[in-house]
C-alpha cells in the first residue's frame, strides 16, 4: 500500500469542521487532506476485518471514492473519525454477505447436482452458466433499473446514497430496485432457473 505524495498544505484547515466544509464544496486539496490522514487507519481497520491486504486495499479505494461521491452532504459529518469507522465495518459487513452469497450459490448448485446426476451432461445449469445468465438478465433490465441494480449489488451503495447519486427519493430507489429483482427473477425463470436460487438473489 503506498502512501499518495502528500499535497500542499496550503489554505488547507486543520479544523476538520472546515476540512468538510471545504470537501463539500468540491476541494480536491482538502479532500486529500483528509485522505491523508486517515487512509492508514481505514486500511489497517479493513485489513484487520477482511484478513486480506488485496480486498482491503480495494475496499479502502471504494469507501474514499463514495465518500468524494457523496461530499455534497460531508459538512454534515459530526466526528470522521468514527463516521469513518462505521462506514468500514458497514462496507467490510456487505463484502461478507456478498461473499457468503456467492458461496451459497454454489452450495445450491452443487446440491442440485448431487440431486439430479443425470443432468450434468444434459446441459444442467453449472455455476459459470448461471452468472452468465444472471448478467444477461441485468443487460436487459431498462436503464434506470439496471443502474439501480448495479450501484446497490455490484458497488455496495445504500439506497440513500443511490438516491443522492442518482437524485431519486430513498422510497423510489427501493422501489425500482424490487422492480429490477423481479425482473430478473423473471427472466432467469424463463431459462430455466428455479427454487432457492432465486430467493438469494
Amino acid at each position: 500500500m503506498k502512501e499518495h505524495p502528500p499535497h500542499s498544505m496550503i489554505d488547507v484547515p486543520a479544523d476538520e469542521t472546515l476540512l468538510l466544509e471545504r470537501i463539500a464544496l468540491g476541494d480536491e486539496r482538502a479532500f486529500s487532506a483528509l485522505y491523508q490522514r486517515y487512509w492508514r487507519k481505514v486500511f489497517t481497520y479493513l485489513l484487520r476485518l477482511t484478513k486480506s491486504r488485496e480486498t482491503a486495499e480495494e475496499l479502502l479505494s471504494e469507501i474514499f471514492t463514495r465518500f468524494w461521491i457523496n461530499r455534497a452532504v460531508a459538512s454534515s459529518i459530526g466526528n470522521v473519525d468514527a463516521f469513518l469507522s462505521k462506514v468500514t465495518y458497514n462496507r467490510a459487513i456487505d463484502f461478507f454477505r456478498f461473499a457468503a452469497k456467492e458461496k451459497k450459490i454454489q452450495a445450491l448448485i452443487a446440491l442440485e447436482l448431487t440431486r439430479y446426476p443425470s443432468q450434468i451432461n444434459d446441459g444442467y445449469l453449472l455455476e459459470k452458466e448461471y452468472k452468465a445468465l444472471l448478467r444477461e438478465a441485468i443487460h436487459q433490465l431498462p436503464p434506470q433499473r439496471k443502474l439501480v441494480f448495479t450501484l446497490s449489488r455490484e458497488q455496495g451503495l445504500t439506497h440513500e446514497e443511490i438516491a443522492r447519486q442518482l437524485s431519486m427519493s430513498p422510497h423510489t430507489v427501493k422501489k425500482t430496485m424490487s422492480n429490477a429483482i423481479k425482473s430478473i427473477r423473471a427472466f432467469l425463470r424463463k431459462q430455466g432457473v428455479d427454487g432457492m436460487i432465486l430467493d438469494i438473489l
